[in-house]
Parts: structure tokens; C-alpha cells; sequence
């Protein structure tokens, strides 16, 4: 018997082969005024394939471009060409891109007009640009259609870049088996199906979009593209276009809840968050506008989210405030993930007691191959075959794990371990606070205290002594932050707080 009658390489672009096939006449993209069927999407980026085939000459291509239809494309058509997708972090700089082009080795550049400016600026470039607009468009018309799909599964698919903020940025490598498993999670986590509507609020440069374009299309539901997220606009096409799923950072979730537009929606928005722990006062206010947010965690190293917050039927009876407290938690592994493991001192794992710390490791079908061109960097993030993430965290009796800080945002003072991320919360339950963030103030006597950075609601008033003493109302003494200081927090472009300019910040200010 044939080995091919019984299995089949798995490659994510196959989804797009399928809902071609069965749902071909339905809306696949909305991008602005235009629209296109799966039919015609498929056919785009089988044409988008047959104009990189030669030009790629077999290696990556790189797309710089916002959330439009150009980039959704190239997560079909690249593959199907044959070679890697290097996603570019759209607000980066020129001599980032150009370590990143020459490094991946891209022989294929597209662009879209946004950026003319920065591509002229860049040191390093491609044999071949393809500008986005009428030379992309003329160039599918006249391309014969073209796919070659994967021999082996975990050949690389893509590769996506680490923000670099302690170094050069690292290129981590994903295969196709890995994007396949992953996105068919993302459907059955979220709830995705024909029906559904998937509004782009997350960057699609970001881990390939948490792989949602394609679960998107597994499910073949209809991708709303939005280049920018602007809260009115978002609340224009929520309730415009049906939305019925979007994802992103909890400062998108804030972004959006206290918004003028924001109301209480008539049909629920399924929203996944990931990037920070949300806090309680955010999740509460989602939920009164009719948004059913789920907490899930990964990295770029894990196809995006490896953990999900599975949300417990048994915890419908709870109040409120205690369904925020669970929905924080980053939960347990998705369904096609191995268990998360949390790995203390001793190499051992820790008891599920809610409160004995370790590293937060991870294994599995949705990890990485590796680091391009790092064998050493890939050797020091799994040591024992299981992926260190550098977030330290703790599981509970249910076996739901909770983080409670990135190692390097441990603050630690007097002797004792003050985790941020439980002082940011507490300030996060503030009425007059937008979003916080707590980095280490270095201090001659204790060594480290807590400095809080605080954005406050359009509108409302608090001052450093109320948001300090409304902390040691809730927490321990020494937990309280010893200064606050208030205005925009520096962010990247995922919508994660680049805490490591806070600590700089900090630092500068003591000295």
C-alpha cells in the first residue's frame, strides 16, 4: 500500500486549497472598499507564488507591510513559491531592516507605498523590490499561477524576528507542521467558523499573526483588514462589518474600552489577549461592554500562544471580580501543545501550591526549529529539550499556571521578591488609571524599590501620594511603588511596555 494514501505532509497553506474548494463564493477579505472571494484569494496568492518562484532563486522573501491584503497574501504565496516569509516589524528602523534582510538572506523585498521613505534609507536591499499597488497588482495579472508544497513538514515555513532589545534580533525559525497544529488550536480555542468575522488588530509581522491568517482561513471566515489601530476606526468595523473575533495586547483591550465610541456590543466579540498578564479592572470593563476576553501566552518561539486560559464551566457561578482574577491566569497548554512545565532552582519541577516560583518551560509541535545561523543561542534556550521563556511564574492546585514576572522584571528589595506585574495590578484597579507599569529605582539602602509609570484615563485626576497609599491598601508595605510618574508609556509595536526604557529611565533618574 502506498504511504501516500495515508498521510500527507501538513503545510498551513493547505487551509487556503480547502476553503477555496468548499466556500470558493464567500467573502474572504475585507480590506477598505475592496473585497474578494476565497476563490479569488486563493488564485492571488497562487499568482503572488508564480511571481516569486524565479525571483526568489530559493531564498526568503520579506514583506514590509501593515495589516492589509498584501501581507495576508504573502503567508500563502511565499510559501507556495517555496521559500521562507520573513515578516518585517513595521516600526523598526533602516539599519534594523537592514540586519534583518541581510541576515535572513532575502533575495525579494515587497513593500508597501507607506514606507517608500524608509526603503530608500536602507543599507542593505534585495536584488528584486516589489512596491505594493499597481507594480504588485500588474505583476499578479500577468503571473501564471504556481504552488509546490512541502516534501517535509518541518521545513521552514517562516521566519520571524525577536524585537532585540538586548541584542542583536534573533530570527526564529517555523516550520509548517508546526504553523498547521497551531492555527487548527487557534480554531477550536477561539470558536472560529464560517460565520466568523476576524477584525486584524494584531500586527500580522507579530509571531505571523499568532498564525491566525491561517486559522482564519481554516475556518474559512472573513479577514477584515485594518493597517492601523484607531480605536473609532475599530468601532466603525465592529459594528459595520459584524466582527466577531480580534486579538491583541491588553493596551489595545484599554485602547478600546474606554474609547468615546465604546458601547455595549449587540453580538459578543470573542477577544484573545496575550504580551502582559491583562489586569482584573480591564477584563471587568470588557466584559461589561460585551467582549468575552481569553488569556493566552506564548512567544515568538512558540508559533505565538502555547498556553491558553481554558475557561471552566464551573466558573460561570463565580462573582465578577473572581472571574477576573482566573481569566488573568495564562492557563494550561492548547490542545496541541505539551503541558507547560514550571522549573525551579533545583532543575526539579515546582508543587502546585499557587505559590512556588520557577521558570515557566516549554516543548512541544508549536516550538521553534531554532535560531537562524545560532546554534549556541539555540543551545541556551533548551538546555534539557524543554524551551526556557525567561518568564517565572507558579501553578496552582488546579494546575493552571500564573506568571508573576519576567526574571530580568523581579524586583528585588530589602531581600525580598517583589513581582511587577502583581503591583501593576494593583494600580491597574485604580478608577483613574489607564495602565501601569513597575520597574526596579535602584536605592542606596535597599538595594531596588518599585518605580511605577502610570498613564491615567482621559479626564481623570490622581496624584503620586493617592496611587502609592491606594497600593499599600492592597499589598504589602514594601510593595508599594516609591515613586510615580505619569504620562504615554513607551510601547512596541506590538503593544507590549518596553520596560527595559523604564528601567533606564529609573536608573538615569536615581543617578
Amino acid at each position: 500500500m502506498s504511504a501516500g494514501l495515508s498521510f500527507e505532509p501538513l503545510t498551513p497553506v493547505a487551509y487556503l486549497d480547502r476553503a477555496a474548494s468548499a466556500h470558493g463564493d464567500r467573502i474572504a477579505v475585507i480590506d477598505g472598499a475592496r473585497r474578494w472571494t476565497y476563490a479569488e484569494l486563493r488564485d492571488r496568492c497562487r499568482r503572488l507564488a508564480g511571481v516569486l518562484a524565479a525571483r526568489a532563486q530559493g531564498r526568503p522573501v520579506a514583506v514590509l507591510a501593515p495589516n492589509t491584503h498584501v501581507l495576508l497574501e504573502a503567508n500563502f504565496g511565499v510559501p507556495w513559491a517555496g521559500v521562507p516569509l520573513v515578516a518585517v516589524n513595521t516600526r523598526l528602523s533602516a539599519a534594523e531592516i537592514s540586519y534583518i534582510l541581510a541576515h535572513s538572506e532575502a533575495s525579494v523585498l515587497i513593500h508597501d507605498p507607506a514606507f517608500d521613505g524608509l526603503v530608500s534609507k536602507l543599507d542593505t536591499k534585495p536584488e528584486t523590490t516589489i512596491r505594493a499597488g499597481e507594480e504588485y497588482e500588474a505583476l499578479l495579472a500577468a503571473a501564471e499561477p504556481f504552488a509546490v508544497t512541502p516534501d517535509d513538514e518541518r521545513s521552514l515555513l517562516s521566519i520571524n524576528y525577536t524585537s532585540g532589545t538586548t541584542g542583536r534580533p534573533k530570527g526564529v525559525m517555523y516550520h509548517h507542521r508546526g504553523a498547521y497544529l497551531q492555527a487548527l488550536a487557534m480554531v477550536g480555542h477561539t470558536g472560529l467558523s464560517p460565520s466568523s468575522v476576524h477584525l486584524w488588530t494584531l500586527p500580522m509581522f507579530h509571531c505571523n499573526g499568532w498564525c491566525f491568517p491561517w486559522a482564519v482561513t481554516a475556518a474559512a471566515a472573513t479577514h477584515v483588514c485594518l493597517p492601523k489601530v484607531e480605536p473609532a476606526e475599530v468601532w466603525r468595523l465592529i459594528r459595520e462589518e459584524g466582527v466577531t473575533h480580534l486579538n491583541g495586547a491588553p493596551t489595545v483591550l484599554s485602547m478600546l474600552a474606554y474609547a468615546p465610541e465604546a458601547a455595549p456590543v449587540d453580538v459578543p466579540v470573542r477577544v484573545a489577549t496575550g504580551g502582559a498578564p491583562p489586569s482584573p479592572a480591564i477584563l471587568r470593563r470588557m466584559g461589561e461592554l460585551g467582549f468575552d476576553v481569553t488569556h493566552l501566552y506564548g512567544l515568538t518561539e512558540t508559533f505565538g500562544p502555547a498556553m491558553i486560559c481554558d475557561w471552566r464551566p464551573e466558573w460561570n457561578g463565580l462573582d465578577a471580580d473572581a472571574q477576573a482574577r482566573l481569566k488573568a491566569r495564562q492557563g494550561v497548554g492548547n490542545m496541541i501543545a505539551c503541558q507547560a512545565r514550571v522549573i525551579g532552582p533545583d532543575g526539579g519541577d515546582v508543587p502546585a501550591d499557587g505559590a512556588s516560583v520557577g521558570e515557566i518551560s516549554l516543548r512541544g509541535n508549536n516550538v521553534m526549529l531554532g535560531y537562524l545561523k545560532d546554534e549556541e543561542a539555540t543551545r541556551a534556550a533548551a538546555p534539557d529539550g524543554w524551551f526556557r521563556t525567561g518568564d517565572l511564574g507558579v501553578v496552582h492546585p488546579d494546575g493552571y499556571v500564573e506568571l508573576r514576572d519576567r526574571s530580568k522584571d523581579v524586583i528585588i528589595s530589602g531581600g525580598e521578591n517583589i513581582a511587577s506585574v502583581e503591583v501593576e495590578q494593583a494600580l491597574a484597579d485604580h478608577p483613574a488609571v489607564l495602565e501601569a507599569a513597575v520597574v526596579a529605582r535602584p536605592d542606596e539602602r535597599w538595594g531596588e524599590v518599585p518605580a511605577a509609570y502610570v498613564t491615567l484615563r482621559e479626564g481623570a485626576k490622581a496624584g503620586e501620594r493617592e496611587l502609592i497609599e491606594f497600593v499599600r491598601e492592597r499589598l504589602a508595605h514594601f510593595k508599594a511603588p516609591r515613586s510615580v510618574e505619569f504620562g504615554p508609556l513607551p510601547k512596541t509595536s506590538t503593544g507590549k511596555i518596553r520596560k527595559y526604557v523604564l528601567r533606564e529611565r529609573a536608573s538615569g533618574e536615581r543617578a
